[in-house]
């Protein structure tokens, strides 16, 4: 027996060095909204279409392990759909005027996809994409 189908994607949780400097670059840079500040450890965001959970880690952990690395087990990017390739293009001068390193502004591995590359303060790639 099958689960129910999916209508979207509710919200994802990030665990984050400095939750600060996380809350800043997500609503500074890409857009999301404040919702909660749970205290020192925890916020949610929201975008008007997806939530954003940003947490610190809740045990101690080495330094190595403080910058994110696509590499382990887990996540690897997050790609924020967007509805148009002038969009994507859009987000690049908009990362630009932020001085956000990113990547060109190229087809994806998608047919007739677009997408932009750039990372957040603890290394998770993160993308703007368009896909038709």
């Amino acid at each position: 027996m099958a689960g129910p189908p999916t209508v979207g994607l509710h919200h994802l949780r990030l665990t984050v060095s400095h939750l600060e400097r996380s809350i800043a670059f997500y609503t500074e840079i890409l857009g999301f909204e404040l919702r909660i500040h749970f205290g020192p450890t925890s916020a949610f965001l929201h975008d008007g279409t997806v939530g954003l959970g940003l947490n610190t880690p809740w045990h101690e952990i080495t330094d190595a392990e403080l910058r994110f690395d696509e590499a382990r087990v887990g996540l690897d990017h997050i790609g924020f759909r967007v509805a148009s390739p002038d969009d994507v293009r859009r987000a690049a001068e908009h990362l630009d005027s932020l001085g956000v390193a990113r990547s060109e502004v190229k087809p994806g591995r998608l047919p007739g996809s677009l997408v932009v590359v750039f990372r957040d303060p603890d290394n998770i790639q993160l993308e703007y994409y368009y896909s038709p």
